[in-house]
């Protein structure tokens, strides 16, 4: 489906980031023209349609001072591993969670979920929550620390 001149500005607009204001819809809008209402009601459109998958806030979380980050993997039943994935993403200290699929022999994990501490120590009690969490079912695990905070973009337009 193609863009139109609006979509593309607004796609533009927004591509960096919502404005951190507290009408983000109203800011946008200003910049090209439009009532905040047109700018929300269109990105409801491009979402209902497929050109944009979500909307959501990507926090800094260094800036927020969880400086122990770790991507903890696990060794999960293929049997269980959907349902217990599930429970896992819904833990509190849990940003995203998600099934990936094994690379054996050199890697043997399934499970995915990223945490997020002030300290190791607080992301290594949250993988042991984890860990009670899944039992029998997980036969291993381990925590990959962030080493680099990666910048996050959504969609682009290439510059004509």
């Amino acid at each position: 489906m193609a863009l139109d001149a609006f979509d593309r500005a607004l796609v533009a607009a927004t591509q960096g980031g919502l404005p951190l204001v507290a009408r983000p819809y109203e800011a946008v809008g200003a910049m090209l023209g439009v009532p905040g209402a047109r700018v929300r009601e269109r990105l409801g459109q491009m979402l209902d349609q497929g050109l944009i998958r979500r909307i959501g806030a990507v926090p800094h979380h260094v800036k927020l001072g969880f400086v122990a980050n770790g991507m903890s993997v696990w060794d999960v039943d293929d049997l269980q591993v959907d349902e217990l994935g599930e429970r896992v993403g819904a833990l509190p200290g849990v940003s995203h969670c998600y099934r990936r699929p094994r690379h054996l022999p050199l890697w043997p994990y399934n499970l995915f979920a990223m945490l997020h501490g002030r300290s190791p120590a607080e992301v290594q009690a949250q993988a042991a929550e984890i860990a009670a969490l899944l039992g029998p079912a997980c036969r291993q695990h381990d925590i990959l620390y962030s080493t680099a905070v990666l910048k996050k973009t959504g969609l682009r337009l290439k510059e004509a």
